[in-house]
Parts: C-alpha cells; sequence; structure tokens
C-alpha cells in the first residue's frame, strides 16, 4: 500500500463502514474540502483500489437463510481441468465464491440456498455437473459468527 496515504487510509476505512456516505459528510470526517475528496475518490478507484460499490443484502428474506461451503476435489489436477472447471463455476449464479486452495482438496465453494432441500438439488444440478468434480465434502453453516467483507486497513 505504499501508493496511498494515512487520508487515503482512512477514507477507504470510512467507505468500507458506510459506501454510501456523500462526499461532503466524507470530507468532513476527513477534514478536506469536497473537492480533494472527489480526486481522491478518483484517483483510488482508479488506481484499483476501490473496485466498486454494492448494497449487502439480508439472504433471509430473499430466500437464502442456508449459507453452506462445499470442498471440491477434482478427478485429475491439470491445467485444463482446472480452467474448465473454473470457467463453468464463474457461470453458476449459485455460486457466491469459490478459491482454488492448497491442502487436501482443490476449491472451496461458498453458496446460499434456500433450505437442505435446495442445496440437495445445487449439489445435483449445479455442482456435480461441473467439468472435473470427483468428490465433495459439505458443511452446513448453522450460525455466522462474524461475516465481513471489510478489509483492515
Amino acid at each position: 500500500m505504499s501508493g496511498i496515504d494515512k487520508t487515503d487510509r482512512r477514507l477507504l476505512t470510512e467507505l468500507q463502514r458506510d459506501g454510501r456516505i456523500a462526499v461532503v459528510a466524507l470530507a468532513e470526517k476527513l477534514g478536506l474540502s469536497p473537492t480533494a475528496t472527489t480526486e481522491r475518490l478518483r484517483r483510488l478507484t482508479r488506481d484499483g483500489y476501490i473496485l466498486g460499490y454494492s448494497a449487502r443484502l439480508n439472504p433471509e428474506k430473499l430466500d437464502r437463510g442456508l449459507l453452506v461451503f462445499i470442498e471440491v476435489k477434482l478427478d485429475r489436477t491439470t491445467p485444463d481441468v482446472f480452467d474448465r472447471f473454473a470457467q463453468a463455476v464463474a457461470r453458476a449464479p449459485e455460486v457466491l465464491e469459490c478459491h482454488m486452495v492448497a491442502g487436501g482438496f482443490d476449491y472451496l465453494v461458498k453458496t446460499r440456498v434456500a433450505d437442505m432441500n435446495a442445496y440437495r438439488r445445487f449439489l445435483a444440478e449445479v455442482l456435480l455437473a461441473l467439468p472435473g468434480v470427483r468428490e465433495t465434502h459439505t458443511y452446513a453453516v448453522m450460525e455466522e459468527i462474524k461475516s465481513s467483507a471489510a478489509l483492515p486497513i
């Protein structure tokens, strides 16, 4: 993070707390003018520190109350199998996150579904249909202790 200063860090921290904060209010918190704050926002966006803005939605209200993590092992660990799996999983709207990991399995997949019946359908119709999947292990979340996308700055 050598390309940013203490004020940039404070700005990013405030944006993580409230991505809808008005520029005038943000400028006031930072002790800057709105023009200077806007210029910092533009630079941080242009330089890739700010990737975008989004709303945090309530999964319960949207019938996505069951959070599930799935370990996925592929049948072969070759570049073509990895590529085909990655391309297919990127097209699956039910998959919230997918990470290639080091360790006893190849990928960790995160999804949210309505309930266990919906998860069974997702597993059979989506996940097991992905190219190269040999084995899966499912972890249904009983309680979310901490859920945050905010980065420590």
